[in-house]
């Protein structure tokens, strides 16, 4: 079954369970939200990681680096591994250059759901797994050099 959860920025609703979070993960010396200073009001810290560029996704990917930090993300969520390892997988594919919203649904629409969903595919496959949901869409199709400089970039980040 397909976890319903996605990944998001963090809202200012996300505060009792953001901080929970931050102090348990504190607890193995891990910092959980990245910066925040003793008594910070949560508006505020949230303002400050938007003006920083800081996002949830490189947040979930350092989170997750470990198969133990997996471990204490799904027990504290309520999910399984496999559920944080499909998060990290999207994270990292999230993180791709030229890389937008707009992009990311395009992926959906080709049933590619993260960076293994990318390396799955050899080069030429990939391409044409593009072309109909750009059209679907209303898209420009994605240019050669972008969509190769994707299938590269998920090769590279497959390792970590």
């Amino acid at each position: 079954m397909e976890s319903q959860l996605r990944l998001r920025s963090l809202a200012v609703g996300d505060e009792p369970q953001a901080r929970l979070a931050h102090q348990e993960l504190m607890q193995d010396g891990f910092e959980f939200l990245l910066d925040l200073a003793q008594g910070e009001a949560w508006p505020v810290y949230l303002d400050r990681l938007e003006k920083q560029g800081v996002f949830t996704t490189g947040i979930l990917i350092e989170v997750s680096e470990t198969p133990t930090r997996r471990q204490t993300l799904a027990d504290h969520l309520g999910a399984t591994i496999n559920d944080v390892a499909t998060w990290r997988d999207e994270a990292l594919m999230l993180n791709l250059a030229s890389f937008g919203p707009a992009e990311h649904q395009l992926l959906i629409q080709a049933g590619i759901r993260g960076l293994k969903g990318i390396v799955d595919l050899d080069l030429d496959a990939f391409k044409m797994r593009l072309v109909r949901p750009a059209q679907q869409l209303r898209m420009e199709p994605i240019d050669d050099l972008r969509a190769e400089g994707w299938w590269d970039q998920a090769r590279t980040l497959e390792d970590e």
